[in-house]
């Protein structure tokens, strides 16, 4: 696995050299686009309007629209030199509680591994935080973007999460009227929480969608018709009492059959 960003994570006087490495892959059936005539795939050119031809990215440069058809330019070198050596590390900013830093806030996540010779440093701060059930929140710049985000000790290693900034969280775009609910419903639908609820075990789970894409390429290419998939009926219960109801018979039912 191909290491995504090298840096070192700096609090207090500590300073830990490690790299980012991504925590999920792609497993996702990718299509090309195609000419509907020919089957032909269809290509993207990067072409200058004034001297009419291709541009490669060897001639390509970073340029920030100040005004109307007006640029300044950056090159790589001089936006790395804009960095500070805080920009350069993981620099933690304090330590909080898990619970502190809402759901909506998280985005990627990427295992952090110390670099050589930094492993000690790296597996004492990852019990720490962990004995005390606490996470970093820290700063740092990947590429020309400054990351806010959040270390978080697992029993394996440590967890960077990237989070968006509040500026970047979007407000509910409409007005959520709280519904009034009787007392027996709210029962049930604990009873029907209750009923369903269990450990979560990820290898239980694969993306169904995925295989039957894969089967029905397969199918393509073999020659035969595309089936339709969903042959169930329609749920015609409207009734949120008889709903919620069925849902539990239908738990019991199928841990009877676990």
């Amino acid at each position: 696995m191909a290491v995504a960003h090298k840096s070192a994570i700096s609090v207090g006087l500590l300073y830990i050299p490690v790299g980012l490495y991504k925590t999920t892959k792609d497993i996702t059936v990718s299509f090309n686009q195609l000419c509907k005539d020919t089957h032909e795939r269809v290509k993207y050119k990067k072409i200058c309007p004034s001297c009419n031809k291709e541009v490669d990215s060897s001639g390509i440069i970073k340029g920030y629209e100040y005004e109307k058809g007006k640029y300044v330019t950056f090159t790589e070198d001089e936006l790395e030199r804009i960095k500070t050596k805080k920009d350069k590390t993981i620099h933690i900013e304090h330590f909080a509680k898990l619970s502190d830093v809402d759901q909506i806030f998280y985005e990627k996540n990427y295992y952090i591994v110390p670099e050589p010779g930094a492993e000690k440093a790296c597996e004492l701060l990852r019990q720490a935080m962990l004995s005390q059930k606490k996470v970093g929140i820290a700063k740092t710049v990947i590429g020309a973007t400054e990351n806010l985000m959040v270390l978080y000790p697992t029993k394996e290693c440590i967890i960077a999460k990237t989070l968006y900034y509040q500026a970047e969280i979007q407000a509910v775009p409409v007005t959520v009227t709280k519904a009034d609910v009787t007392k027996p419903e709210v029962d049930m639908a604990k009873t029907m929480i209750e009923s369903m609820t269990k450990s979560f075990d990820p290898s239980l789970y694969h993306d169904e969608y995925q295989e039957r894409l894969r089967q029905a390429i397969e199918s393509k290419i073999n020659g035969k018709e595309i089936v339709n998939a969903d042959t169930g009926s329609q749920n015609n219960i409207i009734d949120l009492m008889e709903a919620m109801k069925k849902t539990v018979e239908m738990a019991k039912g199928n841990k009877g059959l676990a």
